[in-house]
């Protein structure tokens, strides 16, 4: 079983106490790992920045800048709001720590041209939307994230429910039927048999 990993994450909001936007990045097409999807920026741990939260902390700030150009985020401002890790099943593991981070005042997103070629802001119900409609290529933890979103009218009431909040990791599991591979999630009927498998 290939050991995950270290990643992270930054759920970038705006909209502060009158509506809920999201800042995706599309990953270059060309890219052999999520090519053409429109994802939260993030990436893996460096060897340097060390282990464990402020690792996380201090990877998510570093990505944030480097995909999105947004700097000025003091990590340990940054809210925990999920962990996920691919499950053993899938050849590529991370064990990615999800933060949620309100846009800086003044900060202009902008993508490299290399790594991430556009980006956009996009309500939960939105981005859920266009993906519906073939217009954004969204991967499952990506569109898992934005139904949990979807209940929040504002960035602020996000903030404020998750600040504090104990984050449980999710480990997926794939469960084959012939053919076709079927996800399962924590307290679905079902994952707890293919978690014993």
């Amino acid at each position: 079983m290939t050991v995950p990993r270290q990643a992270a994450t930054v759920i970038v909001l705006r909209g502060g106490a009158e509506t809920l936007e999201v800042l995706l990045v599309q990953r270059n097409p060309a890219q052999r790992f999520m090519g053409g999807a429109w994802v939260f920026p993030g990436g893996a741990v460096d060897a340097h920045e060390g282990e464990g939260d402020g690792a996380h902390r201090a990877a998510a700030v570093r990505e944030l800048a480097e995909e999105a150009a947004i700097e000025g985020v003091d990590p340990a401002q940054l809210v925990r709001f999920s962990q996920w890790i691919t499950p053993p099943e899938v050849k590529i593991r991370f064990d990615t720590h999800f933060f949620l981070a309100p846009l800086p005042d003044g900060a202009q997103p902008r993508v490299d041209g290399a790594e991430c070629v556009d980006l956009g802001w996009f309500t939960p119900a939105g981005a859920l939307a266009a993906h519906e409609a073939g217009e954004l290529l969204l991967v499952f933890p990506t569109i898992k994230h934005f139904e949990q979103l979807s209940v929040f009218p504002t960035s602020d009431a996000l903030l404020d429910f998750a600040r504090g909040r104990e984050v449980v990791a999710v480990t997926p599991r794939v469960v084959m039927s012939g053919e076709q591979a079927r996800i399962l999630l924590p307290g679905e009927p079902g994952y707890e048999t293919a978690a014993e498998a």
